[in-house]
């Protein structure tokens, strides 16, 4: 039975929870996964789980923060004037806005905390820092 090696295309379904069960992804109820093995088109930790699977196979992967979307870079979080915020933009914390870099770039940013004065806004990966667990299994390979 042929083995999944760098380069391959395949498919997978998965469903990615944190440490404390909260699932956070999954493709259940979709088309699975595609990607190229060894390509940088998923985290690096998954990306290197996958190598010797073999179709059907089933694996769960515990990926630590460093091989996922790495460390939350405490530079990416910056307060910025409320009045500068339209007054119909929601700023409960955890509300995901868009901003824009002075380059015309779209950048997804986080709302941590506000105040009457001041707005916190996190442009990490909500994901940065934590702990990841993938339940993956391997639906198909089509080799290199």
């Amino acid at each position: 039975m042929a083995e999944v090696k760098a380069g391959d295309t395949v498919q997978l379904h998965y469903t990615g929870t944190l440490l404390d069960g909260t699932t956070f992804d999954s493709s259940e109820g979709r088309d699975p996964l595609e990607f190229v093995v060894g390509s940088g088109q998923i985290i690096p930790g998954l990306d290197t789980a996958i190598p010797g699977m073999t179709v059907g196979e089933k694996k769960v992967v515990t990926i630590g923060a460093d091989d996922a979307y790495g460390q939350a870079n405490p530079e990416m979080r910056q307060s910025v004037p409320r009045e500068g915020i339209p007054a119909d933009i929601p700023l409960d914390p955890g509300t995901q806005l868009q901003m824009q870099t002075p380059d015309g770039q779209a950048m997804p940013v986080t709302v941590v905390e506000a105040d009457e004065t001041t707005v916190t806004l996190d442009a990490n990966h909500p994901l940065a820092g934590k702990d990841l667990k993938f339940d993956i299994e391997l639906v198909k390979i089509d080799a290199a």
